[in-house]
């Protein structure tokens, strides 16, 4: 009977010290799971939000009309981007206040101003080759910069049938996206190939969401479906079934449809083919 007792007790000594050994807390969502579930909305306060179970970066930055690598940058955070409760994330850089500029005045005289022109008029001549030079450089870097933009660009696809209810606004407390309206339980597609990097119902008013990365400039958001049907880190095909659509935080039937580029949204309509 005391060896049992002994037995007992050394096993949950050990369960006790292998529990306390974490030096680091669980991160809020693994590579591998599943959709969130975060219990708060995010609301964002004087350029900084706590990190709750269930938010990815992306759907912080989403919600900051922030581009993810600048918010990421700013935080020291790299890809894959695993963040973890409580951490704070700063949405701008901290200004630095102590920091000030002293003006300095300089007293010349008139015969040394005089000197001075007449130097920068002669340089100016002599520089204006060279400045032409410069910006046939540069300009022919510009047109390889677009180029190489237009290669990346995505090729996009209509991500739901229905009529369109709202078009984007470029107003500031404009509508930032497409509503198309349908009946409850209307297919919702993948508008583009894709990853799932957020899938879950953490960001005030839009209800029930799903947010795809196409590359690092592009992302498209799926807001107030019914039912969600893919999960964070879930490749996507475009035209493939994502989502149900829906009324959740919403007060129609319809799928609110944004396109994001560098954090920003952009008009879909731009993007879309012609019906």
């Amino acid at each position: 009977m005391l060896k049992t007792y002994l037995l007992i007790m050394t096993t949950a000594c050990m369960l006790l010290s292998g529990c306390s050994s974490r030096n680091t807390p669980a991160p809020v969502t693994s590579l591998s799971t599943g959709k969130s579930s975060s219990s708060q909305k995010i609301h964002i306060e004087n350029n900084r939000y706590r990190v709750q179970k269930g938010d990815t970066l992306f759907a912080i930055a989403f919600s900051a009309n922030k581009d993810v690598r600048t918010i990421a940058q700013i935080n020291g955070i790299k890809p894959p981007y695993v963040i973890y409760p409580g951490q704070v994330i700063h949405i701008d850089r901290p200004q630095n206040k102590n920091k000030r500029r002293k003006k300095y005045t300089v007293k010349r005289n008139k015969s040394s101003s005089n000197k001075q022109k007449n130097n920068k008029i002669a340089k100016k001549e002599l520089d204006q080759p060279k400045q032409r030079e410069y910006v046939q450089k540069h300009s022919s870097k510009n047109d390889n910069a677009s180029k190489a933009l237009f290669s990346n660009k995505v090729r996009w696809h209509w991500p739901a049938v229905g009529k369109v209810t709202k078009h984007f606004s470029s107003k500031e407390n404009g509508y930032k996206g497409l509503q198309i309206a349908n009946v409850e339980g209307a297919p919702v597609k993948a508008a583009a190939d894709g990853i799932v990097v957020y899938a879950g119902n953490a960001l005030r008013g839009y209800g029930n969401l799903i947010i795809l990365k196409h590359n690092d400039d592009y992302l498209s958001a799926y807001a107030h479906n019914s039912k969600l049907q893919v999960t964070e880190q879930q490749k996507v095909k475009v035209g493939q079934k994502i989502a149900e659509m829906g009324s959740t935080d919403a007060s129609k039937t319809a799928l609110r449809f944004e396109i994001r580029f560098r954090g920003q949204a952009v008009n879909p309509v731009k993007y879309l083919p012609s019906k």
